[in-house]
């Protein structure tokens, strides 16, 4: 236990472990985004899928809460690695270097905090009904819980739905450079892997986006009404 506390500590074990909670946090996003995008398959098969969920009960909460522990560590291990990378490098970065560095590798940290901040208000919106608890009050034609009507009332305020897209936008730098690194971190950025490690991280992200940015664009275009 003191060898695995040690390691965990260090270096290497908190990027591992940013590594490691990182992919678990793409999977979810994934998965998340492929429920999302049943909205373009109609009313019903949205709120379907919701109520097949609804019907997992307590494996659906142990789920939720088992993603936002991973979450909580995947920011604590990135705070840990921000400092030891500060500590090691106090002297500030030439300019060239600065330039060098990419949007997304300068603005990581600061986009997750902010991404965490968005999941948080997600949840009081959607999930948990904080912020707007005439949502659940909406029942389909089957007696089921109207999701994707809630989704379209949502997305209908524009500061919502905008707001949505900020945050999308957010979410893709994040994976942009989060992907990449991972390659690295598990010692696939060699050359062999390099030209395909750099693409894959942006090209991902920017699927992504589009995948989430298309439902709000669709409920105040009227596609999705």
């Amino acid at each position: 236990m003191k060898n695995f506390g040690q390691w965990y500590l260090s270096s290497i074990g908190a990027k591992l472990v940013m590594a490691v909670t990182g992919a678990l946090l793409f999977g979810f996003v994934i998965g998340h985004l492929a429920g999302n995008l049943l909205m373009f398959a109609g009313p019903d098969a949205m709120n379907t899928y919701a109520a097949w969920l609804k019907e997992k009960g307590m494996l659906l909460w142990g789920a939720r809460l088992g993603i936002l522990i991973v979450f909580a560590v995947h920011i604590a291990s990135a705070l840990r690695v921000n400092r030891m990378n500060r500590a090691a490098r106090p002297d500030a970065y030439a300019v060239s270097n600065f330039l060098a560095a990419t949007y997304a590798s300068r603005t990581i940290l600061v986009s997750g905090l902010i991404v965490l901040a968005f999941v948080i208000y997600h949840l009081l919106h959607f999930t948990l009904g904080v912020t707007n608890p005439e949502y659940f009050k909406l029942i389909d034609a089957k007696n089921r819980p109207d999701v994707y009507a809630m989704v379209v009332q949502g997305f209908s305020n524009r500061i919502v739905a905008v707001s949505y897209i900020a945050a999308m936008v957010l979410l893709a730098l994040h994976l942009s450079h989060g992907l990449t690194s991972f390659f690295q971190t598990l010692g696939l950025h060699g050359s062999k892997f390099r030209p395909f490690a750099g693409k894959l991280g942006p090209a991902v992200a920017i699927v992504i986006f589009i995948g989430f940015a298309s439902i709000p664009l669709a409920v105040l275009a009227g596609r999705i009404h």
